[in-house]
């Protein structure tokens, strides 16, 4: 049974492992926290990766008074060398007692093993303390090593009618400043940002993160069957762009790579790019989280698949009309037992509009 403190504790791991929000990708964000008689005497947050991990900076901190301490930390201490020495080895060096963990490590190189580790050098250990709130700091890091894909989170702007440009394409601008500097957040978190070329073409969007110096910007990646898209889009700017499609008809593939854009063909039967192989590519360049910001095409695509984790819906005060394009492109429901249900996550008022966060649950 966890303790009021204990809760209190592993609280603080979980805020030091928010630091690494930005910057930590592709390794998990990690806090951890280091207590004797209930007083914390070393903490430390896993920023960047190559660096040190949590539990490094913690013991350092700590120092000699870490021997016989309890410690908080809100993944499993590795126990491979990587980039790093293991953690796991590092707490038993510096004679920690106990052990809290929030959760199990996913990857598999881990999972388990450093909490073996510990125990056979007779650490206590116990697992679980708020666990789902440590699974929510890296939903992009659990996702590429348990399914072999990243997190996909959908942003949105919408009316109350759930429009999200007019007809002729148009959608500058539904939703207010408060809102739009609220998305940059999201992206800032994100290692990629997945658009479609409809929504280069109709936009000419940079898609890159303005307000917020997080010294790296995320990779661009543009679902572009066709290669329709031109070589002086400004979402191009600055590099770091990935383009899948499905065939060359234009022949503008050279035209793009002396661009130094990437390329990856990857058609499906249809004709399309094939976006549960997009997604796996990125999850081998060890892509944790992408955020999309298509289409109704793009996101309906998505959606049908299977392959939206998450939704982040921003609705402005405001009705489009029913000519209006709308929020994902799908074949027609016959029937309310095929409609996709909702979890509602998080709803708040930014500015004049509203932000709804939801999980789709997808039918097994």
């Amino acid at each position: 049974m966890f303790t009021a403190n204990d809760h209190q504790f592993m609280a603080r791991a979980l805020r030091l492992a928010e630091q690494g929000l930005y910057s930590t990708m592709p390794n998990p964000r990690v806090g951890c926290v280091i207590v004797k008689d209930n007083k914390i005497i070393g903490e430390g947050a896993h920023l960047k990766t190559g660096e040190p991990h949590a539990e490094i900076f913690a013991i350092r901190q700590a120092g000699e008074l870490a021997k016989g301490a309890t410690v908080y930390v809100t993944l499993e201490p590795c126990s491979h060398t990587g980039r790093t020495p293991p953690c796991s080895q590092a707490l038993i060096n510096a004679g920690i007692a106990k052990v809290i963990v929030a959760m199990q490590d996913p990857n598999p190189q881990v999972s388990g093993s450093g909490l073996a580790q510990l125990q056979a050098h007779n650490i206590e250990v116990e697992t679980g303390l708020m666990e789902r709130q440590a699974r929510e700091l890296n939903p992009g890091f659990i996702a590429r090593m348990t399914r072999d894909r990243p997190f996909v989170r959908s942003k949105l702007a919408a009316s109350l009618d759930g429009k999200t440009a007019l007809n002729n394409g148009a959608s500058q601008w539904i939703t207010g400043e408060a809102a739009r500097l609220d998305v940059q957040h999201w992206r800032a978190r994100s290692c990629a940002i997945l658009t479609g070329a409809g929504t280069v073409l109709a936009d000419n969007p940079s898609m890159s993160v303005r307000s917020m110096d997080i010294g790296r910007q995320p990779l661009k990646v543009i679902v572009d069957s066709q290669l329709r898209i031109s070589v002086s889009a400004n979402i191009l700017d600055g590099g770091n762009v990935l383009i899948a499609f499905a065939n060359d008809a234009q022949n503008k593939a050279a035209q793009l790579l002396a661009a130094g854009v990437e390329l990856l063909c990857i058609p499906n039967g249809q004709g399309k790019v094939c976006l549960k192989t997009l997604l796996s590519h990125l999850a081998g360049q060890q892509i944790n989280e992408v955020m999309c910001e298509g289409g109704e095409s793009l996101n309906g695509a998505l959606m049908a698949q299977g392959l939206l984790d998450e939704l982040l819906i921003y609705y402005a005060p405001k009705l489009m009309g029913g000519a209006a394009r709308g929020m994902f492109a799908m074949p027609e429901f016959t029937s309310m037992n095929q409609a996709i249900v909702l979890d509602i996550l998080d709803v708040r008022q930014i500015g004049a509009d509203i932000r709804l966060r939801a999980k789709p649950n997808y039918a097994d």
